[in-house]
């Protein structure tokens, strides 16, 4: 019977052990810190060319880390210059055009105009002679009528010759017409612009980093044909770099945009990352499952940023993270901590 009282002597220790435990008076919550978990959220950009052409060459490998205005790949550029050289030919022909007619009438012309007038004056005046001659000769029946009737003629053409002559005479004093030259310059602007185009169409087949970041996905090669339809690169944008998290409502109403935040990773056990709230989602939604906090997973949340200060690049995407918010901080008046450089 020994062992059997040695038994129900140890149960009964190991319930009121157990009891004493389960109602131990509890932790104190502290009310003025906000404890949340989320992941590391960054944005990405799909790199594209915008005209289709095929890939030249290409500059950067996964997991590189690019730096903004860094070329990154280039296209066949035949194309884009044989544009280029017949966009600055036309161009060029139209600013030869527009200069001549802003110059005016050259002094070699109007001389011309004038000696062109006075050579039909002696051809008229021969022309009359001519048929008053034959109008004499006719009257005394000495000459055909016929030979009358084309020295008339002769005598009109001269006229209206010397009618014309004179006016190419004026025009040529006076110069080109404002609407020609308005025209001139009209087109010579839309030939310019087609320049402009074709010189764009060519800088669009280098592409370039648009900010800092790491290469994340090379998924074309050389070779391959590539247009605004089909990315090259994905770019993993390493500045901003944010925490996204839930929290409840009955804790929304003391977060404040500015709050000073902590982050912690189970990656970097030992290390805090300053933060600050960037962003309170304006809407309520269910909490995504990924959350680790089983009681929230069936609340309606609102979704928070905690923006991070990440200079060693070691807040990777989706990593799971811990933020603790002070409450009680005046977000007003509190200031964002720069993040050192990197």
């Amino acid at each position: 019977m020994k062992p059997l009282k040695i038994i129900i002597i140890l149960a009964i220790v190991l319930g009121i052990a157990a009891a004493g435990w389960y109602f131990r008076p509890s932790e104190p919550v502290d009310e003025n810190r906000l404890t949340l978990y989320g992941n590391i959220d960054i944005r990405q950009v799909e790199l594209t060319f915008h005209d289709a052409e095929h890939i030249a060459a290409m500059y950067a490998r996964e997991g590189e880390r690019v730096k903004k205005g860094q070329l990154l790949a280039i296209q066949d550029l035949d194309r884009f210059q044989y544009a280029v050289d017949s966009a600055e030919a036309k161009a060029e022909a139209q600013r030869q055009v527009v200069a001549r007619l802003e110059a005016g009438s050259r002094a070699q012309d109007i001389r011309k105009a004038k000696a062109d007038v006075k050579s039909a004056q002696a051809t008229l005046q021969f022309a009359q002679k001519e048929f008053d001659r034959l109008q004499a000769l006719v009257q005394r029946q000495s000459a055909p009528v016929q030979a009358l009737d084309r020295a008339r003629a002769e005598l009109d053409a001269a006229r209206e010759r010397m009618r014309s002559l004179k006016q190419l005479q004026v025009l040529a004093v006076i110069g080109p017409r404002e609407e020609d030259i308005a025209e001139a310059r009209a087109l010579l602007k839309a030939a310019e612009s087609a320049l402009d185009l074709a010189k764009k169409a060519w800088q669009d087949a280098h592409l370039y980093a648009p900010a800092d970041g790491i290469i994340q996905d090379r998924i074309l090669e050389p070779g391959d044909i590539a247009d605004i339809r089909a990315p090259v690169y994905t770019l993993a944008l390493i500045d901003p770099v944010w925490a996204r998290a839930y929290v409840s409502e009955d804790r929304l109403g003391r977060l404040k945009y500015g709050m000073p935040a902590h982050i912690e990773t189970d990656s970097y056990p030992d290390k805090t990352y300053a933060g600050w709230v960037g962003f309170i989602s304006p809407t309520a939604e269910f909490t995504p499952k990924t959350v680790e906090t089983p009681e929230l997973r069936t609340s309606l949340v609102y979704q928070v940023r905690v923006f991070a200060c990440n200079p060693q690049n070691e807040l990777r995407l989706g990593m799971p993270v811990t933020v603790s918010i002070a409450l009680d901080s005046d977000a007003e008046s509190s200031t964002i901590p720069p993040c050192p450089e990197r």
